[in-house]
């Protein structure tokens, strides 16, 4: 999960896993995979970065194989 603040301030926590596209346009725009758009405040980088650090916390968590 990460968390982002929306264009009317207010902070809000989506999952990761579900967003299928960032644009920056020039709002930062999530799309997420059911087609549903978020207008974020952080700039496009950052919202990649926040997905990446998440997936990195993810496989923190997994037993080594």
């Amino acid at each position: 999960m990460i968390t982002v603040t929306r264009l009317n301030g207010k902070r809000i926590v989506i999952n990761a896993e579900l967003i299928r596209s960032v644009e920056s346009n020039p709002d930062t725009t999530i799309t997420l995979i059911n087609g549903d758009h978020i207008l974020v405040t952080e700039a496009m980088d950052r919202v990649v970065e926040l997905s990446v650090e998440y997936g990195q916390s993810l496989r923190r968590l997994l037993p080594p194989t």
